[in-house]
């Protein structure tokens, strides 16, 4: 005769680890899946792994059901009750028998509680039994936006839910991107905006600007500083502005002068904090900033 003995459990929340079961949800995709493992003669080795599990499980953070949510509804023996639904930006939903049930804001067991409280309360099912399975997370996700490779939006997990890995996830900065990307969002319900600086968080040390990114961010890849160059220089036009570029690197970077120029006649077109342009004089060694227009005018000999 053998010693072996088969068990089988349901893999619920509430029968295996109840406090643990926004984690657990997911991974349980019926109230009816089954999880058999044999042993022979330490069954308290079973009870420590789910016991494990359980307390990771418990670590991970509550989600909270969001606008744009796509949930699986489970009415255990019920099946004309059972069917998906997307979360619509009022918050509720449209429920049979029920009507509109307001679903946001709440977790997975207060979302499941809420519907077997109205069910029984109606007189509809005697004992329900509700599992909600979320099949897509609208409130997981970032919108990454402006000059990055493929804008569109990305879950934290897939991007480990820091600002680098948003932009990676995007494809990386375009070529026409700056250094600057902007965060907003909701942080302990109140607005949440910070600049961060590409560079400067690529660096050593610069690690602290790897901020945390949450569900509902958004990430914007501001474009690249320009200034103009135009008179007589061997390629006018727009260029991208690099950090501490001087007159002299935006003549480089225009091809130098042509045989008419002189760097005698150099003007600076910036405009002031009123936004009115100020025309001055500049050397080779002044600075160039985003937006400015250099001209260079002709020599007179």
């Amino acid at each position: 005769m053998s010693n072996s003995v088969t068990v089988g459990w349901e893999i619920t929340s509430e029968k295996l680890c109840p406090s643990g079961h926004e984690a657990v949800n997911e991974f349980a995709l019926a109230s009816k899946s089954k999880v058999h493992h044999a042993f022979s003669r330490w069954p308290l080795l079973v009870v420590l792994l789910i016991g494990l599990w359980c307390g990771r499980a418990q670590a991970l953070p509550t989600y909270v059901l969001s606008p744009g949510d796509i949930l699986r509804i489970l009415v255990f023996k019920n099946p004309e009750l059972s069917f998906d639904v997307r979360i619509p930006e009022s918050g509720a939903i449209s429920y049979p028998l029920i009507g509109s049930v307001p679903l946001a804001g709440l977790s997975l067991p207060q979302a499941e509680q809420k519907l077997a409280q109205m069910l029984r309360d109606g007189g509809f099912v005697v004992n329900p039994q509700v599992n909600i399975l979320l099949t897509q997370a609208y409130g997981n996700l970032v919108s990454v936006i402006g000059d990055v490779t493929t804008p569109g939006r990305y879950s934290i997990e897939a991007a480990g839910g820091r600002l680098s890995g948003m932009i990676a996830a995007a494809g990386g900065i375009s070529a026409r991107g700056g250094d600057i990307v902007v965060v907003t969002g909701t942080r302990s319900g109140k607005p949440f905006r910070r600049e961060v600086d590409v560079v400067k968080m690529s660096l050593a040390g610069g690690a602290g600007e790897d901020i945390d990114i949450f569900g509902g961010d958004t990430v914007f890849v501001n474009g690249a500083p320009m200034f103009y160059i135009y008179g007589q220089v061997q390629k006018a036009g727009q260029y991208p502005l690099q950090r501490g570029m001087t007159v002299l690197q935006a003549l480089a970077t225009g091809g130098g002068l042509t045989g008419k120029g002189t760097q005698r006649g150099i003007v600076r077109h910036r405009r002031d904090a009123t936004g009115k342009v100020k025309e001055e004089g500049v050397g080779l060694d002044d600075d160039v900033q985003d937006q400015d227009v250099i001209y260079v005018k002709e020599s007179l000999f």
